[in-house]
């Protein structure tokens, strides 16, 4: 049990940069800190959003962190500890709204068992039957998405509710306007805003990061870098729990087999018309590839190996036996003839 100095103080990491951290006391006022030896020496890691000990330096507004506390809840990518919940954000227009990359992201929120929240932003581009259209779609998906508009200060109020006494983590792709949202929620936050690109439609990456920003009224935000698409990690027979319709679906009545994969097994309950059904086969295909590729690695023995083709195409073709069919060096090659040489002159009678 570690003990703790009278000078020590409860904060909170807002960021982290190389070995540097930003962390906020209790009674507010921040310091850049290191971290203490002993937490590097016993692989401790420190994340932002963690509840840590910090040993200050009053004169140079610095400390020393020497504690991190126990986490509630802890995310790989993006690195954050204690999040209550995730916001996913997407643009109706500018970029348009691809429904398999929104379904992607959700998937991968809903991976991380904490609460997810949709707000749908740049809700002035599009007309009030198109987003009546999207409610309704969406709300078939189960989700209850907020509709925002930074330029007519249209659901923001309801937007922040959320976030009251809440850790939420920020994510969508680039371009969609996280930024500039948090920039308009936190006007000290100080974010860069990106520009939209003309020629391909898509944002540039403006956070490099993850940093907790503080909301006027209470809660932290966490910013994260946007991505094209996030990675779907996930093991096939869990798949279908991150997707809420057919959580629904599951609820009503179970399968006939425990391991469904909900493909073509007789009397699967998750078969079926909904909407994003297509989206879950295209997404096991990918986790199945993904876990037989996995398999392949960590079995040396296994005969086969899989090959890209282009165009996400794989195949699956016959492995070469290791080194067997590696062409020798010609350091390798030279010093076999050196020792060839040396047998002959060796078996040679003596002319002198």
């Amino acid at each position: 049990m570690s003990v703790v100095s009278e000078t020590a103080l409860p904060g909170t990491v807002l960021a982290a940069q190389a070995n540097y951290y930003q962390v906020r006391l209790d009674s507010a006022q921040e310091l850049l800190c290191t971290r203490r030896s002993r937490l590097k020496k016993i692989g401790q890691q420190v994340m932002v959003g963690d509840h840590v000990v910090v040993e200050p330096d009053w004169e140079g507004d610095r400390g020393v962190i020497t504690q991190v506390l126990p986490r509630r809840t802890e995310l790989d990518r993006p690195p954050v500890a204690n999040a209550d919940q995730i916001l996913v954000v997407f643009a109706l227009e500018e970029p348009s709204l691809d429904p398999l990359q929104l379904s992607r992201f959700l998937v991968k929120a809903e991976s991380t068992d904490l609460e997810v929240v949709l707000c749908l932003n740049k809700q002035d581009l599009v007309s009030d039957e198109q987003q009546a259209q999207w409610r309704s779609r969406l709300q078939a998906w189960g989700y209850q998405p907020i509709l925002v508009s930074i330029q007519d200060n249209q659901g923001l109020v309801e937007l922040q509710a959320q976030f009251e006494h809440k850790l939420t983590v920020v994510c969508g792709p680039s371009g969609v306007g996280k930024s500039s949202l948090i920039k308009h929620l936190i006007p000290q936050s100080e974010l860069r805003v990106g520009e939209v690109s003309e020629r391909w439609g898509k944002g540039r990456h403006t956070t490099r990061h993850v940093e907790l920003f503080e909301l006027p009224t209470s809660g932290l935000l966490a910013d994260t870098p946007g991505f094209t698409q996030p990675a779907l990690e996930s093991l096939p027979q869990a798949l279908a729990s991150y997707f809420p319709e057919a959580r629904q679906r599951l609820m009503n009545s179970a399968c006939q087999f425990n391991n469904c994969l909900h493909r073509d097994e007789p009397n699967c309950r998750v078969q079926g018309n909904w909407e994003r059904y297509q989206h879950y086969l295209d997404f096991l295909d990918q986790v199945i590839a993904q876990q037989t590729q996995s398999n392949q690695l960590s079995d040396p023995d296994t005969t086969v190996k899989r090959k890209a083709k282009g165009q996400g195409q794989h195949q699956d073709e016959p492995k070469l036996a290791t080194k067997k069919y590696r062409r020798p060096s010609r350091r390798a090659e030279q010093q076999t003839l050196q020792k060839l040489y040396q047998d002959v002159e060796d078996f040679l009678p003596d002319q002198s």
